[in-house]
């Protein structure tokens, strides 16, 4: 794979050049305050960033957050992230109040060298994600006239064939960012020849999710452990009974293959931590896997599974984690995740977390993010590159 880096752009000199940062600054906010509840994926790009504004550059940031509907809505508006962003720097971000329009010309016009400018949300324009060509380079040509070079450091973005991740490049003298950078090494290296034992760790919610990574990782790996409330489909295949939990039922028989297929490599609960309700405070307890009364709802692995868990995770050498065991933001049920969160810690492996709801685990709950050796920040894009798919995001980096 032949990708220049952001080392070959400052190779070349970005002085007074205005450089466009396409990263990924999808935080969750607080529904009430608006207040930013996990950074990670703004410090996640400090590293680019401070390295073009040492060089000089004018940068220029832009980002989606959420889900609008291809037209502003304040409650997905980025001032809150151009605030936290510009104290993290250590000097002010000029924000945009548009992506394209007088503000944004304005913001970009106005920058120094050394300055750095944050654009409006990317999606509250409908070119961002249109899937008409003429309407998402129409777009493209937009974002792509406000930068001399176009630095991809959104690798949490890099699997969709959107305006700013997949357009602009084909416009712009392009380079991978430090994050995107490392996200492609670490994640080639599991799709490669990764060192065995190799235990690959999958929860969340659905089986339907993670079909076609697991499909891909089970010749590869020597265990798979299985939780979160996609366990109690495969729990299902096996004839037992689940209660009210989480069930995919058009998945059963699917399960069912992957289980006689795995030749013994699968690892499901078996205890897990049944309540009589979706919540917070509900009564709850530990019963079997094979045994879930039928008006209660599995909502983590129990502490039998746990430690099966983490004899399992012992002797690896490569550990892959994507998923959490249960439904951690609750803290009745954070333990599953913490506990096997901790194996993965102290295991003598190469360890990655695989981005998404498993590295706001490991920040939700206090975990030392340097006891990892990699947290990535894109769950979807690190699931598709391990299944082999085609991303656009790292494709138009590469022509």
């Amino acid at each position: 794979m032949s990708i220049r880096t952001l080392d070959d752009l400052l190779g070349e000199g970005v002085s007074g050049r205005r450089v466009l940062v396409r990263a990924d600054l999808n935080v969750p906010l607080d529904k009430q305050t608006g207040a930013i509840t996990d950074d990670g994926r703004i410090r996640a790009v400090l590293p680019t960033l401070k390295a073009l504004v040492s060089a000089g550059a004018k940068v220029v940031v832009f980002s989606h957050l959420g889900r609008p509907k291809g037209a502003p809505d304040p409650q997905f508006s980025l001032r809150p992230v151009a605030g936290r962003l510009g104290e993290l720097l250590g000097a002010p971000v000029h924000f945009a109040e548009d992506t394209v329009g007088d503000s944004a010309r304005s913001t970009v016009e106005g920058l120094a060298d050394g300055q750095v400018a944050l654009l409006e949300n990317l999606r509250f324009n409908k070119g961002e994600t249109s899937k008409d060509d003429a309407e998402r380079g129409a777009f493209a040509d937009q974002l792509a006239a406000f930068g001399d070079a176009y630095v991809d450091d959104a690798f949490g973005a890099v699997h969709r064939r959107h305006a700013s991740v997949h357009d602009v490049p084909a416009r712009l003298p392009h380079v991978a960012g430090r994050l995107v950078l490392r996200e492609v090494e670490v994640l080639s290296k599991l799709a490669g020849e990764p060192e065995h034992p190799y235990v690959v760790v999958l929860g969340g919610s659905k089986v339907s999710d993670k079909l076609a990574v697991i499909e891909a990782l089970l010749p590869k790996v020597d265990r798979l452990l299985i939780g979160g409330g996609m366990c109690f489909t495969f729990l299902k295949a096996q004839g037992h009974e689940v209660g009210s939990s989480l069930l995919e039922e058009e998945m059963v028989q699917t399960c069912r293959n992957l289980l006689e297929r795995s030749e013994g490599k699968i690892m499901l609960p078996v205890d897990v931590v049944a309540a009589d309700a979706f919540a917070p405070d509900a009564a709850h307890d530990t019963v079997r896997a094979d045994g879930i009364p039928s008006k209660r709802v599995g909502l983590d692995i129990g502490p039998e599974t746990v430690a099966g868990f983490a004899a399992a995770l012992k002797g690896a050498r490569t550990i892959f984690w994507n998923g959490p065991m249960g439904v951690f933001e609750m803290e009745a049920f954070a333990h599953g995740t913490r506990g096997v969160a901790e194996a993965i810690a102290k295991a003598d492996a190469f360890t990655v977390v695989g981005g998404g709801d498993s590295a706001a685990a490991v920040r939700a709950l206090g975990l030392d993010e340097s006891n990892f050796d990699h947290i990535s920040t894109g769950g979807g894009a690190s699931l598709e590159y391990l299944e082999g798919k085609t991303l656009p995001g790292i494709a138009a980096l590469e022509n």
